[in-house]
């Protein structure tokens, strides 16, 4: 059976592509493709407690088996946009992926409403250092089917745990220079304590489970930031993945 299989961030600079097609016997499972690579690429293999793997954009076990046609994606610990857009809304909520700056002004416009008594926003912008090393910017990727999915859970999740009017999430790929904003996030509700609420969930969920990579660039060289290992549990609001 023929399996597509996706690498993002370092795992991308290791096999040296985006995209392969790869020949398994029937009954095989997710364990047996990673086993695979890992043996072609022993750089691969020593990610292996770090990494998550998905099938047909949602999280799945190691022991998961595969089907002709799924498509797997091996996920490295995630970091923590006239251009192209991609987009939607859910339940009046604002989920994109852009690669032109972020016009946040516009989104918190776009959010108000006259039963609001609040609008509370997170500004991630790009700062020029890490690490004692001076930044020169960043660049972003992400697995965006995906990703727009896991904002989308985002948005509902939190419609769920507070009492809110609207949720924006916009998150910014391709070349970023010092000062621009990478990630925006915004939420109007009747009352503020839920805003400021809704607004820490959203992005400590994104940072927890959406699949997106962030690259430094100094002038001695790039490097991939490892932050959190993606979670297949859901993120609560205290912080701990739920069971």
């Amino acid at each position: 059976m023929r399996i597509r299989v996706l690498f993002f961030g370092r795992l991308k600079d290791i096999t040296g592509c985006a995209e392969d097609w790869a020949e398994l016997d029937d009954g095989a499972m997710l364990e047996d493709l990673f086993a695979r690579y890992g043996r072609q690429f022993p750089a691969l293999g020593a990610f292996r407690p770090s990494l998550v793997a998905s099938v047909n954009e949602e999280f799945a076990e190691w022991n998961a088996p595969l089907r002709a046609g799924d498509e797997v994606a091996f996920l490295p610990p995630v970091s923590g946009g006239s251009a192209e857009r991609a987009g939607t809304e859910t339940l009046e909520d604002i989920c994109e992926i852009v690669r032109e700056p972020i016009r946040a002004a516009e989104i918190v416009a776009a959010l108000k409403a006259p039963s609001d008594g609040a609008v509370v926003a997170f500004d991630g912008i790009v700062r020029n250092n890490s690490a004692g090393r001076k930044t020169l910017y960043l660049e972003y990727e992400a697995y965006e089917s995906m990703a727009l999915k896991k904002m989308r859970a985002i948005s509902e999740q939190a419609r769920k745990q507070f009492p809110i009017h609207r949720m924006a999430i916009v998150h910014r790929l391709g070349r970023l220079e010092i000062g621009e904003t990478s990630v925006f996030i915004a939420v109007s509700s009747p009352h503020r304590a839920a805003a400021f609420d809704a607004c820490r969930f959203a992005i400590e969920s994104l940072k927890h489970s959406v699949p997106i990579w962030k690259k430094e660039f100094f002038r001695d060289g790039a490097v991939w930031v490892e932050g959190a290992v993606p979670s297949t549990k859901p993120f609560s609001p205290s912080g701990e993945s739920t069971k």
